[in-house]
């Protein structure tokens, strides 16, 4: 059973910059692929960013696009989200969650684990 734990969420005024964390039990087969995903109050979860460990290819959702970077500490087993230039439309509880699928994956029903989330707050 793979465990994540976020850190990092907190309250930003627009424009600032919050770095995610999310420290895995172990990085293996069941964490080929790991992503990040957001869920605001009355919305879907979305996907943010995803990165397939083996070759560090990434995906990032339009909206976040150029200010948004998803990296890997191997030695570590963690994930982080750089979010810079955020904006209120960020605000949400983010999460952190990990697919044993062997390619880069995007979608919730892809993945098997995942953390309990981080709130990220943008104030305008």
């Amino acid at each position: 059973q793979v465990q994540l734990v976020e850190s990092g969420g907190g309250s930003v005024q627009a424009g600032g910059s919050l770095r995610l964390s999310c420290a895995a039990s172990e990085f293996s087969y069941w964490t080929n692929c790991m992503g990040w995903f957001r869920q605001a109050p009355g919305k879907e979860r979305e996907g943010v960013a995803a990165i397939y460990r083996s070759t560090s290819n990434t995906y990032y959702a339009d909206s976040v696009k150029g200010r948004f970077t998803i990296s890997l500490d191997n030695a570590k087993n963690t994930v982080y989200l750089q979010m810079n230039s955020l904006k209120p439309d960020d605000t949400a509880m983010y999460y952190c969650a990990a697919s044993r699928r062997p390619w880069l994956v995007t979608q919730r029903y892809d993945y098997n684990y995942w953390g309990q989330g981080t709130q990220v707050t943008v104030s305008s």
